[in-house]
């Protein structure tokens, strides 16, 4: 039996992540040994600003680059389930907030895929954020309460 990683990313997510990384190493890690090599050019390197400035970007680069190949060496692909009887992270599901009556759509994701202020029409939320803890787990019409500093009710009306 293989043993649970430790990260659960949807198929999106590991794409975004491996997207970023061909990115950093293809386009800006180049780009910023061209600046060290520049600012090298200029002269001495003690009160040069610019050096100061490529190198700080260089270790931006490659924290960043270790960080996601991190993620990625730790991370499990959840598998999209279209018939979903339960929310669970990929799922994208619709409730109505019961004080507002108002009705949201929103994806659960990991928390490195989140970003609940998207102006997209389906916002990306951590299941481990309080609306996300309410909803993982849970069923079409189950009434649940977001645990929240002023908890309110939600009733999931669809899970895709």
């Amino acid at each position: 039996m293989v043993a649970k990683k430790g990260i659960e990313l949807t198929k999106e997510g590991v794409e975004q992540l491996n997207k970023e990384l061909r990115h950093l190493i293809d386009v800006e890690r180049p780009h910023v040994i061209e600046q060290l090599q520049n600012a090298r050019s200029m002269g001495d390197l003690s009160e040069n600003a610019d050096y100061d400035s490529a190198r700080n970007r260089q270790a931006e680069v490659e924290g960043r680059i270790k960080e996601i190949e991190a993620i990625l060496a730790d991370a499990t692909v959840v598998k999209d389930n279209n018939k979903a009887q339960e929310v669970k992270i990929s799922n994208i599901v619709t409730f109505i907030d019961l004080l507002k009556n108002e009705e949201k759509t929103v994806k659960i994701v990991s928390s490195i895929e989140a970003n609940p202020l998207s102006s997209d029409n389906v916002v990306k939320i951590s299941n481990v954020c309080p609306l996300g803890v309410a909803l993982v787990g849970h069923k079409v019409d189950e009434v649940v309460t977001v645990k929240t500093v002023k908890p309110y009710d939600i009733k999931i009306t669809s899970i895709k």
